[in-house]
């Protein structure tokens, strides 16, 4: 029996305000999340730390294989939040070849604040990448919440988890 085991993402469809957009957008760039560090430096103390101290801006780029008045219509405007959802499958391999296979599921919400007109070459498909700014973003893997941060609402879930719990309290949030 192989000791090792090997998870895979390969594909995935992406959905915008609850409408199918398979087979129409070429790449998804999900948002990184990296969290803000300040750094703490004070007499007596042999070198310097950092600690957490928020999350940096959010954001997702899509990059599409057409122009589609449909993903240019909502990313057109401003002042309305798109619900983007990236549906994948993640399979797991081992000596045997493929033994699992589960849904991993990336829910986006933003504004969209670049939009193309698109790069257009001689024989070549046009290229569209819109960009927007995230507010709230979770990833769910076979029916576990991995994380879920909502950055106007002051949520902030690993695990299910409250990692701003006592930090709210202690505000009156």
């Amino acid at each position: 029996m192989s000791k090792i085991k090997i998870n895979k993402l390969t594909n995935a469809n992406v959905y915008m305000n609850g409408v199918n957009l398979l087979g129409r957008a070429e790449e998804v760039q999900l948002p990184q999340i990296k969290h803000k560090m300040a750094e703490h430096k004070a007499l007596g103390m042999v070198g310097s730390a950092e600690f957490f101290s928020g999350i940096e801006k959010l954001e997702c780029k899509i990059k599409w294989n057409a122009l589609y008045p449909e993903v240019l219509l909502a990313a057109a405007t401003p002042f309305t939040a798109a619900m983007i959802q990236v549906r994948a499958s993640l399979e797991t391999y081992n000596g045997q070849g493929r033994i699992e296979e589960v849904p991993a599921t990336a829910f986006i919400i933003g504004t969209f604040k670049e939009f193309p007109l698109g790069t257009i070459k001689p024989h070549d498909n046009a290229e569209y990448e819109t960009t927007m700014s995230v507010t709230y973003a979770k990833l769910v893997v076979n029916k576990v919440e991995i994380f879920e941060i909502d950055v106007l609402e002051n949520i902030y879930k690993v695990n299910l988890v409250d990692m701003l719990e006592t930090f709210k309290k202690n505000i009156g949030a």
